[in-house]
């Protein structure tokens, strides 16, 4: 506000697991204002597997992120939240339904504020009952911007119904903080997957058929050969190549260990 870049602050919208949102006035529009919280505020951690291979600015600050100094965790503040920022300018520029950004500063992300056909704030998929025919739609929707997103280089990370909007013209995507580098990741293609689960796992519980596609291992195979375009028809099937490692299977198994190693460490500690 002491910027100029809102004028008034109409409502607190959300209040999430690293940031507040806010319904605020910019002359004559209404859009969303996105406080991020310090990181000792936050119940969502930096886990390495999201920051793996994130660019910095120069060597300076990558070394103090690395020997954890107060410049380093000051830097690494920064680059978390403009993870999010430099993510919805890459995907909106690349068509995907991301909200519009507009301004970030001190802190403060200024976007679109998604609305509903009544012109409020949309709703989360998980407050939302669907039909059996519009969970299938909704699916369908979302698989192909999971598809253009991978095809722009990023992978959200941690997309479940609980970041998705459904706006008066479909579903659109939030909450990009955590979003991955496609190649340069190497836990991209677990990501990728878990992202797809969680879709099909909770459109499943309205349309019970979606519970058999393999739509995760078929987009990641199709981009790993270098043959994923947008837009590009799936069959929501995948059967491995004789001899050919299950990757999908692979990583649910390190995932596993990874996960009874982590609460092993907890109850000794």
């Amino acid at each position: 506000m002491a910027e100029g870049l809102i004028d008034s602050v109409v409502r607190q919208l959300k209040s999430g697991k690293e940031a507040d949102v806010y319904v605020v006035r910019c002359g004559g529009e209404t859009w969303a204002a996105k406080i991020y919280k310090d990181a000792h505020k936050r119940s969502f951690r930096q886990a390495v597997d999201y920051t793996e291979n994130r660019k910095v600015r120069n060597s300076r600050q990558a070394r103090a992120m690395a020997k954890r100094t107060n410049f380093g965790r000051q830097q690494q503040e920064a680059a978390w939240q403009s993870a999010e920022v430099d993510a919805l300018y890459r995907l909106a520029a690349a068509g995907v339904r991301v909200p519009r950004p507009s301004n970030f500063h001190d802190g403060v992300l200024l976007m679109e504020l998604v609305a509903d056909d009544q012109g409020d704030a949309a709703p989360r998929m998980n407050d939302l009952n669907f039909s059996e025919a519009e969970a299938h739609q909704h699916h369908a929707t979302l698989i192909d911007e999971v598809v253009r997103m991978l095809c722009a280089g990023v992978i959200h990370g941690d997309l479940s119904e609980f970041n998705i909007l459904l706006a008066a013209d479909g579903p659109v995507i939030i909450d990009l903080p955590q979003a991955v580098d496609a190649a340069g990741n190497n836990h991209a293609p677990r990501m990728l997957m878990r992202d797809v689960d969680n879709l099909r796992t909770f459109f499943g519980r309205h349309a019970p058929a979606l519970l058999a596609t393999q739509y995760g291992p078929e987009i990641w195979a199709l981009y790993a050969g270098g043959l994923l375009v947008p837009d590009m028809p799936l069959t929501g099937s995948y059967e491995r190549a004789p001899g050919a490692v299950d990757l999908s299977g692979v990583l649910r198994e390190i995932e596993d260990a990874r996960l009874e190693e982590s609460a092993r460490l907890l109850r000794m500690a």
